[in-house]
């Protein structure tokens, strides 16, 4: 089956209040995307973020993002009254996220309305924080004391706490009841407004495509709660951390700091917690996106306190035998596996041998930069791919074009035929639909014909990522008709049954 989609972060939509949420700005792009006759919504990860506000650095691969949690909704649901939130500042720009407006406003908002919501649906919070509780404990523990110890990272705070003595945390558990309640609300309210989006969308033939970081920040609950997962020392500090080597975009590399897994003991209970935490996925999305799936073959280590990427070297991960067990232990379900990078012949194998599609990303094909050359050009595109003119991690499409190597936008405007007409921007996306890959997904700023200030996430850099938003009215009528005909065009209409498999 031939399908589309478009790469919309929840962060992205539009909103009075900051940041885009799980409310009616979600619920309209659902009905655009069936205006346009895509199958696919596909989002950044939606766990709960900290400093640097990257969604691929949460604090939890299983908990929800607060900030998510659409406040004009609560008010609907009678937890918040409209004044209690709506003469804060939320920011000055509506086309960009202020995190710090969001840190400082949110949460005494949602306190509020967390207060009313054990006063009035106390049985249905305690059920759910019953069912919830294999990671819900250890993820508001891990937060309230966040909060107590003013946000320093879990190796700094108390050596009981540090090393989870059961006294320790007997005791923090005692000392901080009100907030863990605290904490598990939110969950509550993020889980229940997820349920009721993912059930719309399933309601409209639209299959949500998520994505799953590979590494887990190292202060995170993922590591507190399961150091012996990770490649730590004594102290419970990193030895090694992830990256990856030089190349034509950083001559240092990307040096991106998470511990890495120790993948000898993950074999031995047949990777026990990496099986938790796929299958936990599933129930957020209806298909998975693997980040970095080279790293399951091999993975780039560099000492801890390293300056740069360029003192690390590769390493052997599980391959094979771990997507074995996971298919024996979740089944066999959509999975898309990033494969981009420097991809060796045994990453082409490993890939061969799960069966999963692969990534095609249109800009590599002629950039100079990266060297990913005509395998990415459309004529070569496999059926069973999954083909992008950009992913969040590149510029746009009109951004690309005027920052790229002068011989490398005039080889890509020959090649695709770009006519300004048409739109430059369009021509590429026209591009990948007309290609043979069973899948084609656009980011949504190029639909919009945004340059470079669209660009959500310049990689190896702070500040200024994940901030662009979408201004009310991006999702007109006349843009979903446009996208329709080329739909149509090219064959990528969703059948009667709507789609899920990539």
């Amino acid at each position: 089956m031939r399908s589309a989609g478009i790469l919309m972060p929840i962060t992205a939509l539009p909103s009075p209040w900051g940041v885009g949420t799980l409310g009616r700005a979600a619920r309209a792009f659902l009905d655009f995307l069936v205006e346009s006759g895509q199958t696919y919504w596909q989002i950044l990860p939606i766990g709960p973020t900290g400093y640097g506000d990257s969604p691929y650095q949460p604090f939890s691969s299983y908990g929800g993002n607060p900030y998510f949690i659409d406040l004009d909704d609560l008010a609907r649901q009678g937890l918040l009254q409209k004044e209690e939130y709506e003469g804060l500042d939320w920011g000055s720009q509506p086309g960009r996220v202020d995190y710090s407006a969001l840190y400082r406003q949110r949460f005494p908002v949602l306190r509020k309305a967390v207060e009313r919501l054990w006063a009035g649906e106390e049985e249905a919070v305690r059920e759910f924080c019953q069912k919830e509780a294999r990671w819900l404990e250890d993820y508001a523990l891990f937060m309230a004391l966040k909060d107590r110890f003013d946000g320093v990272p879990w190796q700094s705070w108390p050596e009981g706490l540090r090393r989870r003595q059961p006294q320790a945390l007997e005791e923090a558990r005692g000392q901080l009841a009100a907030e863990l309640k605290f904490w598990k609300g939110l969950q509550f309210l993020f889980f229940a407004q997820w349920d009721s989006l993912k059930a719309l969308a399933a309601e409209k033939g639209i299959s949500i495509i998520g994505d799953l970081p590979i590494y887990v920040a190292e202060d995170s609950a993922d590591v507190w709660a399961h150091p012996e997962q990770f490649q730590m020392d004594e102290q419970l500090r990193p030895t090694r951390v992830a990256g990856c080597p030089p190349d034509g975009f950083s001559a240092d590399g990307q040096l991106w700091g998470n511990p890495l897994f120790d993948w000898a003991r993950m074999e031995q209970d047949g990777y026990r917690w990496w099986m938790e935490r796929i299958s936990f996925q599933f129930r957020f999305y209806d298909v998975l996106r693997i980040d970095h799936f080279r790293g399951f073959d091999s993975y780039y280590a560099i000492p801890a306190g390293a300056e740069t990427a360029k003192e690390g070297a590769w390493e052997p991960g599980p391959g094979i035998t771990f997507f074995r067990s996971m298919e024996r232990v979740v089944g066999q379900r959509p999975i898309i596996a990033e494969d981009l990078g420097f991809l060796t012949p045994s990453v082409q194998k490993l890939l061969e041998d799960t069966g999963y599609p692969g990534m095609k990303v249109l800009e590599f094909a002629f950039d100079s930069r990266d060297g990913g050359g005509r395998v990415y050009q459309p004529h070569n595109y496999p059926a069973h791919c999954v083909a992008y003119v950009g992913t969040h991690d590149n510029d746009t499409a009109l951004g690309w074009l005027s920052t790229a190597r002068p011989e490398d936008v005039a080889l890509a405007r020959e090649y695709l035929h770009l006519d300004p007409a048409e739109g430059e921007n369009w021509g590429m996306m026209r591009a990948i639909w007309s290609s043979a890959a069973g899948c084609a997904i656009v980011q949504m700023q190029d639909l919009l014909g945004l340059g470079s200030e669209g660009r959500m996430n310049t990689p190896s850099t702070l500040g200024g990522n994940w901030q662009w938003r979408a201004l009310p009215g991006f999702d007109s009528p006349a843009l979903a008709r446009r996208v329709r005909r080329q739909m149509e065009l090219y064959e990528r209409l969703p059948d009667e049954k709507g789609g899920e498999a990539v």
